[in-house]
């Protein structure tokens, strides 16, 4: 099984749970700890494995981490990855320049393991946060699903490659017809 079937697989069947808590925000939210937890039995049962990597790329006017999340075919080398940018934000109230760089840190990790393995955070915390102004009734939930945009679109290319289907794409993702005749010409 090439490497590329193998991670279609894998976005396929990842499952990882939200198990930490904002008590500001009062939402539940996974982090890149939770993502690299639930992969772990993926290395053996489909002969792989998982590398995050961090590089500075710029510091001025702000600090930018470039993570990258590699899955490897541990027979062949062969690998996929995928990356996040980020900015840290050195005026955050409250943070040591050291918590600074690791929240942001953790950002970065989290979005390239999520860009990598095509998890859908349409309910966690970056798209139901709101800032403690949650409606009293709890009637009122963010339901839209993410978009395909030019920014991923390459990803979504890469697990239709991979063997993914338009269909599962359509159940995660809001594809506009521009998108999708970019996604069937490949």
């Amino acid at each position: 099984m090439s490497i590329k079937q193998k991670l279609s697989s894998i976005q396929q069947d990842f499952k990882a749970k939200k198990s930490r808590y904002n008590s500001f925000g009062k939402y539940n939210f996974r982090s890149a700890e939770d993502i690299l937890e639930a992969l772990k039995p993926m290395n053996k049962k489909h002969g792989v494995y998982f590398t995050v990597s961090e590089e500075l790329i710029a510091s001025d006017p702000m600090p930018i981490i470039k993570s990258t999340a590699k899955i490897v075919d541990a027979k062949d080398g062969d690998s996929i990855q995928a990356e996040a940018i980020v900015g840290v934000d050195l005026n955050q109230k409250g943070m040591q320049v050291p918590q600074q760089f690791g929240s942001a840190s953790s950002y970065a990790k989290k979005y390239s393991l999520g860009n990598l393995l095509l998890i859908d955070d349409t309910a966690d915390s970056d798209a139901t946060n709101t800032g403690g102004n949650q409606p009293k009734n709890n009637l009122v939930r963010n339901t839209a699903k993410p978009e395909i945009n030019m920014d991923n679109i390459e990803q979504a290319k890469k697990f239709l490659a991979s063997g993914g289907s338009i269909e599962t794409l359509h159940e995660k993702y809001t594809i506009s017809p521009t998108m999708l005749k970019i996604l069937k010409n490949g």
